[in-house]
């Protein structure tokens, strides 16, 4: 499920950079054809450029959140939460002098 929605945030980031040549392309159209000056392309390109990165930021909080959810669906638990169980397990096995943890003793 992870590998998913990993596959996924990296084909939107894929789109987002072909979208940056895309935008450079756009730039050098706008030069030849509507003669657009130098100055006011770098200003439309860096627009574009910050819309791409606010974009980028979006979609990166919006994968996070949708992980979480899954996450949550599935009833998973944090890797840091099943350490911090499996810590406790241990040192409880130690207290009651537990050696087999199959042992039902």
């Amino acid at each position: 499920m992870i590998e998913l929605i990993e596959k996924a945030v990296l084909t939107g980031l894929g789109v987002m950079s072909l979208s940056q040549k895309k935008a450079e392309e756009l730039l050098t159209d706008l030069k030849e054809k509507y003669k657009v000056g130098e100055d006011e392309g770098k200003v439309f390109l860096d627009k574009l450029q910050k819309m791409a990165a606010e974009t980028k930021e979006r979609v990166a909080e919006m994968a996070d959140v949708e992980v979480k959810r899954a996450i949550d669906r599935f009833g998973l638990v944090p890797r840091e939460e099943y350490d911090r169980l499996a810590r406790r397990v241990e040192a409880l096995e130690a207290k009651l002098n537990i050696t087999d943890p199959g042992c039902e003793c």
